[in-house]
This record gives C-alpha cells, structure tokens and sequence, in this order.
C-alpha cells in the first residue's frame, strides 16, 4: 500500500496562538515552535518550499530594483507626468490591469509602488509557486515529486478555491484514493487575524473552525492508512499591532525627490532604499537614525538573516519597524489600512514563531521554517 502524507500550511498560525491550546493534539502529538525568516510570505513560502534562504533561491519580495529588465522599462516617459494623472485610483488599476493581462505578471501583481517609479523595479511572483518549476532556477518541492513519479495533489487559493473548498475537496480526494502526497496551503487564517488579532473569542472560534475540518481531512487520510503522515505547519506568526507611524513622511522631509534622489518601497513593517545620490542617502540615513521605532539593517544582519544580496535587488538599506509599529500608508495598503495585527517583523519577536504540528516526531527537528522541506523530501520517496 503506498504512503499517505497530508501537509497543510496555514499562513500566520503562530506558535503564540497554539501553544496553550490543544489544537489538533489528537492527530498530532508531536507540537513545537519554529523560528520564522526576517520578512514576508512572498519570502518565506518559497524557502520552505525549497529549503533555501531567500539569498539562495532570489525570492524575498514581490518587488524589487531591476530597471533593465523591468516589465514597465518602456513607459519611463510616466516619470514626466503629474503623479495625480497615475497615482490615483483609474490609473492604478489601468496599470494593474496591464500588468496581469498584458504583461504576463500574474492575477496577484498590484500596483504597490508609487506609479511613475514602475520602470525601475521587477515583480517576483509572476509564476504559480505552488506549481512545477513555479520558482525560475530553483527546485521546489514540487519539482521533486515530479521527478520521482510521485502521485500528488496540490490545493491553494491560486486554482482559485478558498480555505473551505480545499479542505473539502482533499477530504474526498484522500477518500478516493487520489493521491499519495497532498499540500494544502491554507491562506485565509492571515487576513482573519490581520483584522482580528485583538479579538481572543473570535480568534478560539477561528481556530476551532480550522481544527474540526482539518480533523475530517485527517480522519479520511488515517481511514485509507493507518500510518498516514500528517503534518501542519506555518509561515510567521501575527503581532498585535500597537502604534502607526508615518514613515513616508519622515523621509519626504528631507527635501528629497524620488525617483530622482532616490527610489523607496514601503511595506508595512519594512521600509526599502535605493539612493542615487550622496546627499539622498545621507539626509535620508540621518533621520531614519533619528527615529525611535526604527532599526536600519546591516549588511552582516541581512546575510545572518539570509536575504542579502550583492546586486541590492531588495534594497541598498533596509530600515525595519519595532514589533507593533506599522507603516501608517504604505505601497502596498491605502490610508484606510488599519490591521489588528501584523506580521514581517524581527524574527525574534516572541509572535513571529511559526509552528510544527505532526503525527510523529520527526528525526531531525525544524529549527526554522526552511528546514520543514527535509520533512517533505523524505516524505516524497
């Protein structure tokens, strides 16, 4: 009979959440906490598909500093129009639209810079990850089921189906008999607890949702095989947000203009830099340093976190918010982003710890969220 193995990743299931809770302990006894990498989903999906650091593999976030080679390269004219005839809400969407259907980005890209700097920059996750070869250059473990005839079966909200329907349909998948390797990505607990993160009695109700269907899926993959591997785990942990602050405007105080001086790309917890003259980055540094909620990565810290990289794709200085601190408006999220909760802080924040729930103990225990591949590798033989 051959092997079942079920592993289900739920983004931002943090080990803070599970820890004190019984979550699944009745298919899962073995339970533990994993240290999660500096950044977001679009870096830390792909290393714990891959088992590599972002450095290794490329990918940390979506967008990044390539003007050569930019999908927008040919629109560098933009940069001489009033921002006000783009960057509103018709030429976002214009040129979002132009992005995922003419320019082969994918139905994910967004337009999360400011309009007229579109030409400088690249966007990282043009390709379905959770496909084969759905990270250029890299083998995935997807790939690797490929390779060793593996029969598998892969459910994520890029087919498109949400938490409910997956759950579903590899529920009567596993009944069937289709399949011996299942990798559900479950998303949806992320934006719940972005919303939510303060909110305990909905939080316990979330969770119980998650542990009564995930309980039906593992019961049909026990049904078909008593020795089932059964496996979940996570990519971050949320961190109640406490404190907004206006980065953008602290930078723009310097008198500084982008793109010519320099290019910035905020995030909600991580603000990027590219400088294109001495003055920009020595104005810009100095009153970065001067701000109490800030921490400006160096080099060393950046290859100890594994996402440097010597072209500075990702930025020449990375200046990153204390745990609870958000950008107040940023690329990625309007004015109106107000969040619970917030993840892509200091890995050692005590909610960034991802987690490990598994039928079994492993031989080698993850110590951090790439090290979660080494399980699926050995599972997919």
């Amino acid at each position: 009979m051959s092997r079942v193995n079920v592993f289900v990743l739920i983004d931002a299931l943090g080990w803070e959440l599970v820890a004190n809770r019984p979550f699944l302990a009745r298919y899962l006894p073995h339970q533990q906490e994993v240290r999660t990498l500096l950044g977001y989903s679009s870096g830390i999906i792909p290393s714990i598909l891959t088992g590599q650091t972002p450095a290794e593999n490329g990918v940390w976030n979506l967008v990044y500093f390539d003007p050569a080679h930019s999908p927008f390269r040919h629109m560098k004219h933009f940069g001489t129009l009033p921002g006000r005839m783009l960057n509103n809400r018709y030429g976002r969407r214009a040129l979002t639209e132009l992005g995922r259907r003419v320019l082969g980005l994918g139905h994910n890209f967004d337009v999360s810079v400011p309009p007229q700097t579109l030409p400088w920059f690249h966007w990282a996750e043009s390709r379905n990850i959770y496909a084969r070869q759905g990270i250029p250059g890299r083998r995935s473990i997807f790939d690797l089921l490929h390779e060793r005839g593996v029969s598998h079966k892969i459910y994520s909200y890029k087919d498109p189906l949400t938490d409910a329907e997956i759950l579903a349909r590899a529920g009567a998948d596993i009944t069937s008999g289709t399949g011996e390797f299942f990798f559900l990505y479950l998303s949806e607990l992320d934006m719940f607890l972005h919303m939510n993160r303060h909110d305990s009695e909905k939080i316990a109700i979330k969770l119980e949702w998650y542990e009564s269907e995930l309980g039906r899926v593992f019961t049909a993959a026990c049904a078909r095989d008593p020795e089932a591997g059964l496996h979940v785990f996570s990519d971050h942990g949320m961190t109640p947000v406490t404190r907004h602050c206006d980065l953008a405007a602290e930078v723009s105080a310097t008198g500084q203009r982008t793109p010519k001086d320099y290019l910035a790309v905020y995030d909600s917890t991580m603000a990027r830099f590219w400088f294109f003259s001495d003055e920009a980055r020595r104005k810009i540094t100095s009153r970065l340093r001067n701000l109490d909620y800030i921490q400006l990565l160096s080099d060393d810290e950046l290859r100890e976190f594994g996402v440097y990289f010597e072209d500075h794709r990702y930025g020449e200085m990375i200046a990153l918010l204390a745990p609870g601190c958000i950008v107040a408006e940023s690329g990625f999220n309007g004015s109106g982003w107000r969040p619970a909760g917030m993840h892509g802080y200091h890995p050692d924040d005590p909610y960034a710890s991802a987690v490990y729930l598994s039928s079994a103990t492993p031989q080698q225990k993850p110590k951090t969220v790439r090290e979660i591949f080494s399980i699926m590798q050995g599972a997919a033989r």
